[in-house]
């Protein structure tokens, strides 16, 4: 998608640059389908039939139904919505079991019910990334309103058994709802609904611009919104659709969903030669598991901070992150849950790959990381 050769973007997870013909196709969406879907005229019906196909076309990539699809305007909206609306929803029990590496649009929902009153359990990943999730499922009781579970975690790449969890929780308490966040794992990893409930996605993870999310509900799955308002996507999140992007974001997912087996494959490639070329620095230790999901590499320098670090990469024209991009500069929530020590926190770099990127970028970022710490002032 970008091609200028002085530009090496490695921050895909944080957002990915929109695709050409999606911003076409939104530009044609905004000239063609001007009114509201909400009104009864034709144009407005015109509207309606739009927001319905693109309705269906994300329904499709996710193995839903359009009718258990409603969009967002974001995946952290998604994520709130459903948490929120689940635990309110049941007022049977009080327990709420949730993975200790959360985005912040899942844990600080977690916190405030915790302040609520609620019982929120959160089980920590390992030190090397991963999730027991024999830990959670050992959690679930009788008293279990909701569990929740990122499949792809926005730091490490770390995958979670989302299926095995959804199972285990059903058997262990029917009642208990399951929400899973994918903003990372859309469209980059196979999804299956079976036994989840709520499935949160977002469309600036896939080439699609920011402001436009969705969120699967399960058919027959009840929770009770948070908002009011005038009604629109069956009551679940009320305010006037924002069509062109719905229909952007549906033709992201479906020109994504043709091409999974290529992308995958050359996603491996650009983690592999970034793995084999960060074993040249003796400072370096990897942070993400052999087993993340390749679009993500995470790793700490060691002996240089992060911010120090980052600068310097930038006047090279190279753009990676330190962590989450909504943490803003903050302590990584990740890898402190993993127990890591302070220093490895403060030198930690996320590369993350879309399948975009080049064996140049690579390079382009190892190069920078050689200058960096021939160079920069190290941590005493």
């Amino acid at each position: 998608m970008l091609h200028d050769p002085n530009i090496h973007y490695l921050d895909n997870a944080a957002t990915t640059m929109v695709n050409p013909e999606v911003i076409e196709t939104i530009t044609k969406a905004m000239a063609e389908h001007w009114a509201n879907p909400s009104s009864l005229y034709t144009p407005g019906a015109h509207s309606e039939l739009a927001l319905n196909k693109a309705r269906a076309d994300v329904a499709r990539t996710l193995g839903a139904t359009a009718g258990e699809v409603y969009f967002t305007g974001c995946g952290s909206e998604g994520n709130n919505l459903a948490i929120l609306g689940a635990a309110r929803t049941r007022k049977w029990g009080k327990r709420i079991v949730c993975t200790g590496f959360e985005h912040p649009s899942v844990a600080l929902p977690m916190q405030r019910l915790a302040q609520e009153g609620y019982d929120v359990q959160f089980v920590a990943p390992e030190a090397d990334g991963h999730l027991n999730v024999d830990k959670m499922l050992e959690l679930v009781d009788k008293n279990t309103i909701l569990v929740a579970a990122m499949q792809v975690n926005n730091e490490t790449g770390t995958a979670v058994d989302v299926a095995r969890l959804a199972a285990g929780v059903k058997a262990r308490n029917d009642r208990t709802a399951v929400h899973v966040d994918g903003v990372q794992a859309w469209m980059r990893v196979p999804v299956r609904l079976a036994n989840i409930d709520s499935y949160s996605v977002s469309g600036h993870k896939i080439h699609a611009p920011k402001g436009i999310g969705a969120l699967y509900l399960r058919k027959g799955y009840h929770i009770e919104p948070p908002y009011l308002g005038g009604g629109q996507e069956k009551g679940m999140r009320p305010g006037t659709e924002n069509l062109p992007y719905a229909i952007g974001m549906a033709k992201a997912a479906t020109l994504l969903s043709r091409t999974l087996p290529q992308r995958h494959k050359t996603l491996v490639e650009l983690n592999t030669r970034l793995r084999e070329g960060l074993k040249q620095f003796p400072e370096v230790t990897l942070n993400s598991p052999e087993d993340a999901v390749p679009e993500v590499l995470n790793f700490s320098l060691n002996v240089i901070r992060s911010e120090t670090m980052l600068h310097h990469l930038e006047t090279m024209g190279v753009y990676v992150s330190s962590g989450s991009a909504c943490s803003k500069g903050a302590a990584s929530h990740t890898l402190t849950a993993m127990g890591l020590e302070t220093r490895r926190i403060d030198t930690a770099i996320r590369a993350s790959f879309c399948a975009d990127n080049t064996p140049e970028d690579v390079d382009a970022l190892l190069e920078g990381l050689k200058t960096g710490l021939a160079t920069l002032s190290r941590i005493r």
